[in-house]
């Protein structure tokens, strides 16, 4: 065999390597991964007293190594009520973050329901049990909170910041028996991932080994010692790269049914921030309107830039919050007659 001949099948072998290596990343890039497997299995509460007892039975799951403020609560007026709200707290947040909002509910009559999301509110701070988190768990414990406040007021609301925006985004789409749906700054882009390319690195960040980020930039990865994050005194320094591809995950997976059908939920009410440096605001625009086009109740409020808002809009500890703005306006866009 000759010199050149065995430069062009070096050649060829390059080619098709190549090839594959084009595919295989376009498949990556347009594919979302595994979404067709996530459902909604809906089994509300039939009584009040059945749903109270469903939510003891969440606390009684919550064992020791739960930080005592982000235990499961229910602010109840004992019997059901006109209005329920139930609240998802932030990516690596607990329902801690919620608190002092649904206190301002319960005031005014509503029953409100606060529970953490699966892996969310350990006291070890620096655990690695959101390795474990996926879109399953977010589906089945946004159908949790539908099923339990079905039993506790005859309107129902749920409603979601970040991470949790996008749980409520799930559940909008595929609850019928939700009455409202509140999405705040739901995280179906992230600012740091160009969005052409968020299907890509979901997939490339789920088919390699889980890693964890502080939510601090500046912190010392040599010191162990949490820091005070943007999630606050209770909530976790660090996330789950793992974590966070399944919240995309979830939201591929919503914008999909979008896609081909109406929303469930009775109406849906996106809230976005227009200073936000977390989220990108155009991919939840683009799933609104495509609740839009299949006929969805849809009401898009937007917190101008100007208030220079920071993402999570609702912690009470952040300080660089302004609830004295942002309460007031979530209240009244909220709550219905």
């Amino acid at each position: 065999m000759n010199r050149w001949s065995v430069r062009r099948r070096i050649g060829v072998a390059l080619l098709a390597v190549l090839a594959l290596v084009v595919v295989v990343v376009g498949f990556l890039a347009i594919v979302p991964p595994n979404i067709g497997v996530i459902a909604s299995r809906p089994h509300p509460a039939a009584s009040y007293d059945e749903a109270v007892q469903r939510v003891q039975a969440v606390q009684a799951q919550e064992s020791s190594g739960y930080n005592p403020l982000c235990q499961a609560q229910l602010l109840t007026h004992g019997q059901k009520t006109a209005h329920i709200i139930a609240f998802i707290h932030g990516y690596t947040n607990c329902p801690h973050q919620f608190l002092p909002l649904g206190q301002k509910f319960y005031d005014l009559g509503y029953n409100v329901l606060l529970v953490p999301m699966p892996y969310h509110g350990l006291a070890d701070l620096l655990n690695t049990e959101l390795s474990k988190f996926t879109a399953e768990e977010m589906a089945a414990y946004a159908d949790e909170l539908v099923d339990i406040s079905r039993g506790l007021g005859d309107h129902v609301t749920l409603a979601g910041l970040s991470q949790g925006g996008v749980v409520v985004g799930w559940a909008a789409q595929t609850r019928s028996d939700l009455d409202q749906a509140v999405l705040i700054a739901p995280g179906f882009g992230l600012k740091l991932i160009p969005t052409p390319l968020t299907v890509l690195a979901a997939n490339a960040v789920l088919l390699a080994p889980d890693s964890y980020q502080w939510w601090d930039p500046l912190h010392d990865p040599k010191s162990p010692a949490p820091t005070l994050s943007p999630v606050g005194v209770q909530g976790y320094p660090r996330y789950s790269l793992h974590g966070l591809a399944q919240q995309l995950r979830l939201g591929f997976a919503t914008e999909a049914l979008a896609q081909r059908a109406a929303p469930a939920a009775k109406s849906i009410l996106l809230v976005t921030n227009a200073n936000d440096l977390a989220v990108e605001n155009s991919v939840a625009d683009r799933v609104a309107g495509e609740w839009t086009a299949h006929g969805g109740n849809v009401t898009i409020y937007d917190f101008p830039a100007n208030l220079n808002l920071y993402h999570d809009l609702i912690s009470p500890e952040q300080s660089l919050q302004r609830i004295d703005i942002v309460y007031p306006k979530l209240i009244e866009l909220i709550n219905v007659p």
